[in-house]
């Protein structure tokens, strides 16, 4: 059966949007998309690049069948916008909400043993590794220095995090619409929950926590 999918990620600096369709036999077709880099308006970009997305498609939102989302890893502000926003349109049309790895997007179009990292700020980078496309480690947060490279033959993902190692660039620099609708195991059973990889606390600590 086909669908018409909305595919969201929030996960890096980018604001991604994208309206698909996948066929029965897995075959996707970019509609359109609206991908916004701009690491500060998460909130702001995120429903006006679906509604672009939409229109330039020439659908109406009650075509969407289901919703993919990039659940990270990723900074906590700009994750849960897209998370929240992914929850909110699943249950207005009642459809199912997908979560990925947002990582998966991008190593999901590499191949070979590559490197994926993104920028998680404090000097560190969120990584996973890949063989031909299939995560073999990871997600995790680490110093770059700290991240595992054995055997890894390239890098891919954000250009300034991928500069940090010795390796060749290759592939995706952010995660896109088609990566994320790609990287979905299960399209027939129940989707799994909702849960942000944020992989590390947030920086905002509640009074008791500053008082210990």
């Amino acid at each position: 059966m086909s669908r018409t999918v909305l595919a969201i990620d929030t996960a890096t600096a980018a604001v991604i949007a994208g309206v698909l369709r996948r066929d029965q036999s897995g075959q996707v077709e970019v509609l359109a998309q609206r991908i916004a880099v701009d690491a500060h308006a998460h909130a702001e970009l995120l429903t006006p690049n679906v509604v672009a997305a939409l229109a330039e498609a020439g659908l109406p939102m009650a075509a969407i069948d289901a919703v993919v989302v990039g659940c990270g890893p990723g900074p906590f502000t700009g994750l849960r916008v897209g998370m929240a926003t992914a929850a909110a349109y699943g249950h207005a049309l009642d459809v199912p909400v997908h979560p990925v790895c947002s990582l998966d997007a991008i190593g999901g179009h590499t191949t070979g043993a590559v490197l994926v990292v993104t920028d998680a700020r404090r000097r560190e980078v969120y990584w996973a590794r890949y063989r031909d496309g299939v995560r073999i480690d990871g997600p995790g947060v680490d110093a770059p220095d700290a991240v595992p490279v054995d055997g890894v033959t390239a890098v891919a993902g954000s250009p300034a995090q991928c500069a940090l190692f010795d390796l060749p660039i290759v592939g995706p620099a952010l995660p896109s619409p088609a990566g994320l609708v790609a990287a979905v195991a299960d399209w027939e059973g129940q989707p799994r929950p909702l849960i942000p990889l944020y992989l590390r606390r947030p920086d905002a600590k509640t009074l008791a926590e500053r008082a210990r």
